[in-house]
């Protein structure tokens, strides 16, 4: 009795984990819906569950119908922080591009894999830039969770007038960011628009289609830009307000995420898909120079890919930006991640 539950469990999980419906599982459901009232009654519950969330009309969208994918992957990311400041004042901050390399197993919605930094080993940037993932995709909705941590080398390349022309390029190590959160999120038009098409090579796009989304969203940022090793001509620029020549932010963000994607068919092999989205909320919490204990969260999400598709092969590039800010009367602060992922992978069956 308790392997048929747990058969059933994982029966139930399959549905709402991965797009494809039997083709992948290594047990056939009719046999287990012979097995008696409460097996038949669960099976029931799965299939509708698979209708209910991974429904799609088939002139738009197919599965791809493997459960298995193993892919090579390489991703580059940058960062840009800008500081608005009183008295016409500005500080600008980018990391050289860094650059990792991995290979990962994925079977239906799971994933393990192993990726390391490869720039280092050819002059580029040795970054600590720690980054936990976690993304669940059915045809209804998108869950997507994550956690970056991210400190190291950077480059102060402006810190003075807004107006000034003169180029600077001057060593920073003061940056120690925290960022960690969740999105959840509904399709308008799950039936025709797969956003696992163009950014999780989970479904096939047949006809262009686009949807509009709306969920929830929920983030945490703890930033800290210590500025008091630079020369003093420097730190007299910075704002009274900056309490040790530094910069903190310390807020829980809660939002309304708005969106809308498109993917465009080229033809029965190519796609190009984005996906634009402003967060819009509330955040509480500590910000350096502003006395408001809840102010406005405000930050965009927009992505961009191209899909190759042949087969049990497929490719990709994926470009992502995201940006946030936050703003008083008297200073504004914009951070930037961009990052940019390439792809090759293969689908497959066990059984």
């Amino acid at each position: 009795m308790r392997k048929l539950l747990l058969l059933l469990l994982i029966t139930l999980g399959a549905a709402f984990a991965a797009p494809a419906r039997t083709s992948g599982l290594p047990f056939n459901l009719d046999s287990i819906a012979n097995m008696g009232k409460f097996p038949r009654f669960v099976i029931k519950v799965y299939d509708w569950g698979d209708r209910f969330f991974n429904g799609y009309d088939s002139v738009y969208v197919d599965r791809t119908h493997t459960s298995f994918n193993v892919k090579l992957s390489s991703e580059s990311w940058s960062d840009l922080y800008n500081f608005d400041l009183p008295e016409g004042k500005a500080i600008r901050i980018v990391s050289d591009p860094a650059t990792s390399m991995g290979l990962s197993l994925s079977y239906l919605a799971l994933t393990i894999g192993y990726d390391i930094n490869v720039s280092r080993y050819f002059g580029g940037p040795d970054r600590t830039r720690k980054r936990f993932n976690f993304g669940f995709n059915c045809s209804l909705f998108a869950f997507e969770y994550y956690n970056v941590h991210n400190d190291g080398d950077t480059h102060i390349t402006r810190f003075g007038e807004k107006n000034d022309t003169e180029k600077m390029r001057i060593d920073f190590k003061g940056i120690d960011m925290h960022t960690q959160g969740f999105d959840t999120y509904v399709f308008f038009n799950q039936m025709k628009y797969s956003q696992a098409a163009a950014f999780k090579y989970g479904r096939i796009q047949k006809r262009s289609a686009g949807s509009f989304y709306a969920g929830v969203s929920y983030f945490h940022n703890s930033y800290k830009f210590d500025f008091s090793n630079l020369p003093a001509e420097m730190l007299q620029q910075l704002p009274d307000t900056w309490d040790n020549y530094s910069y903190a932010v310390n807020t829980d963000n809660f939002c309304l995420r708005l969106g809308y994607g498109y993917n465009w068919v080229l033809n029965r092999h190519w796609l190009v898909g984005i996906s634009e989205s402003p967060v819009l909320g509330l955040q509480s919490g500590r910000i350096t120079g502003d006395t408001r204990a809840q102010s406005a969260s405000l930050s965009n999400r927009f992505r961009i890919s191209l899909v190759w598709n042949n087969g049990h092969w497929f490719a990709g590039v994926i470009g992502n930006a995201d940006q946030g800010l936050i703003y008083n009367k008297r200073q504004a602060f914009i951070n930037s991640d961009l990052s940019f992922n390439a792809c090759i992978g293969y689908r497959f069956n066990l059984w």
